[in-house]
């Protein structure tokens, strides 16, 4: 039914909060790259409006940091624009603050607790290879 993949691979030890907290932001960042993701509003039996949701599924993986190096590294090789999360970003509380925080690392000394990308579905198969399902 569709032609992309949208998965989001997240750091396997991290607390069940984090996790969320961070499938959020990611989710996010896939949104904001791909607005045509999002559908329709929806609307109950009487009558009440509620926010579009996405119209594709989401595979939600998991994994060690050692493959989520792997895995942020095959997608800068493969130029695959993604959402990321690193560790340091939970000492911050706001945006700007994230941001400037993010930028003090670089790929290969990034403590990434979370991915998310939306590509071509044998592409997200072959950078995900390794992560597995979320438990």
């Amino acid at each position: 039914m569709f032609d992309t993949k949208f998965a989001i691979v997240l750091r396997e030890d991290l607390p069940v909060w984090q996790k969320l907290n961070v499938t959020a932001f990611l989710t996010s960042g896939i949104v904001a790259q791909s607005p045509d993701i999002i559908g329709e509003p929806y609307r109950d039996r009487a009558g009440n409006l509620y926010n579009p949701l996405s119209v594709q599924p989401v595979i939600v993986l998991s994994t060690d940091q050692a493959m989520l190096g792997t895995i942020h590294r095959r997608t800068l090789e493969r130029g695959v624009t993604t959402s990321l999360y690193v560790e340091e970003m939970f000492s911050t509380g706001f945006d700007a603050a994230n941001r400037a925080v993010f930028a003090e690392f670089a790929p290969e000394d990034a403590k990434v607790v979370g991915i998310a990308l939306r590509a071509e579905k044998k592409v997200v198969d072959k950078i995900t290879k390794g992560a597995r399902m979320h438990a």
